[in-house]
């Protein structure tokens, strides 16, 4: 609204202004209001401008004229009359000329400022923090929204461009669960950006050579020389082959389950029965099934039981315990 405000006041303001500053006819009617349209051209076209893009394009402008600035104090040293009436009739060309150049050059060259991100993962390595690239399975599982909060990752969180115009391509998907993992992975995104826990940002780097977008998002760790945060084990195969280090979030689960021993105590709610007729099966909050030894009969309670072996699996730990005499006295 006040956008509008600003733009009524542009084309009914600045030619009143000019019909008594200038002069009192159309005329100067006629220049404020080009004058309006001129200065609502330039308040669109800046709208829509980058503000990165505006700073750079202005130093670039500033770089070309200090640079006819020199230009000029070269030909004052010089000292030559011909050469000093030449360079009188140029001089505000060349002024132009370069500082037009250095704006072009400015903003043309402001994406490739994303480039400084390896100088900033080599200062990080000199004050002890380090950069750390998401990739596309662990922005989807979201788990690592909460690893942020808790403190237990330092340094920065960079995102490629290119895994976030994979996700938005998700949502489009006619598929309902590629539509919900493309949601699920903006949305963790969206609340990364929010967190104050650790620095986050959007970097435009590509590897367009690479289709894969996990080896391209591992392609783009080893080039800044940061870890990989991911879910997917093949990623972990990747890494060691391109000598990337990463970090899985799995293998932090599964380092953070609860150590459990052969003969401890322990409480478990049986929820159904087991496999064999008289066991009973219940779970701990991270999800590891235990298996209670005839445990059937307690189905629907929380009982005590004590552990008698462990199994390790390629699905998870599996605990089988026996009834604690003690129950139920």
């Amino acid at each position: 609204m006040i956008t509008w405000i600003f733009r009524g006041l542009a084309l009914v303001g600045t030619p009143i202004v000019c019909y008594f500053s200038i002069a009192k006819n159309l005329n100067s009617v006629l220049v404020g209001f080009f004058l309006g349209l001129l200065m609502i051209g330039i308040e669109y076209v800046l709208e829509n401008t980058k503000l990165s893009t505006l700073i750079i394009g202005v130093l670039g402008a500033a770089v070309g004229i200090i640079l006819a600035k020199l230009f000029d104090y070269t030909v004052y040293q010089i000292g030559s009359e011909s050469v000093n009436a030449f360079w009188s009739k140029v001089n505000f060309i060349l002024k132009y000329v370069l500082a037009i150049l250095g704006m072009m050059i400015g903003v043309k060259k402001v994406s490739e400022i994303e480039d400084l991100d390896t100088d900033i993962s080599q200062l990080g390595k000199k004050v002890g923090r380090s950069i750390k690239v998401l990739e596309l399975s662990c922005v989807i599982d979201g788990r690592i929204l909460d690893i942020c909060e808790t403190g237990f990752i330092s340094g920065s969180i960079v995102i490629p461009r290119f895994i976030i115009d994979h996700l938005h391509k998700l949502t489009e998907s006619k598929d309902p669960m590629d539509k919900a993992k493309g949601r699920r992975g903006l949305d963790v995104l969206a609340r990364l950006q929010e967190t104050k826990a650790l620095p986050f940002k959007v970097i435009e780097r590509d590897m367009k050579e690479i289709e894969d977008i996990s080896t391209k998002t591992v392609m783009v760790a080893k080039e800044l020389k940061s870890s990989i945060v991911t879910v997917d084990f093949n990623i972990n195969k990747i890494g060691a082959l391109e000598n990337v280090p990463v970090l899985n979030i799995n293998d932090l689960s599964i380092a953070l389950k609860p150590v459990v021993l052969p003969g401890e105590d322990m409480h478990i709610f049986v929820m159904k029965e087991g496999k064999e007729r008289s066991q009973g099966v219940g779970y701990l909050d991270d999800g590891t099934m235990v298996v209670v030894e005839d445990g059937r009969d307690s189905i629907g309670k929380k009982i005590e039981v004590v552990v008698q072996s462990i199994l390790q699996t390629s699905q998870g730990r599996i605990i089988f315990t026996k009834l604690n005499k003690n129950n139920g006295k």
